[in-house]
């Protein structure tokens, strides 16, 4: 996940882009909390089978964040949704 984001191989949903908005973090939180993350959680969605991760971070001004993010087939880095916990 964070050679995804050093090389800059990932996308931001619509769902995670608003949730963003909503608790004032930048794009450069969610890069720093990926970086800073540990791995909190593996989910398996039931539908496509596909693995999702919980993941925590710090930001930028020290604050934690919370993502939960997969990879694509085209083996992008996907945000699916980001919030304060």
């Amino acid at each position: 996940m964070r050679e995804k984001i050093r090389r800059r191989e990932y996308v931001v949903t619509e769902h995670a882009r608003k949730e963003m908005i909503d608790d004032c973090f930048t794009i450069y939180d969610i890069e720093r909390g990926i970086l800073t993350s540990e791995i909190l959680e593996r989910q398996r969605d039931q539908i496509s089978s596909e693995s999702k991760y919980r993941i925590r971070g710090k930001i930028i001004s020290g604050r934690e964040i919370e993502l939960i993010v997969k990879l694509s087939s085209t083996n992008k880095l996907v945000i699916i949704t980001v919030y304060e916990p």
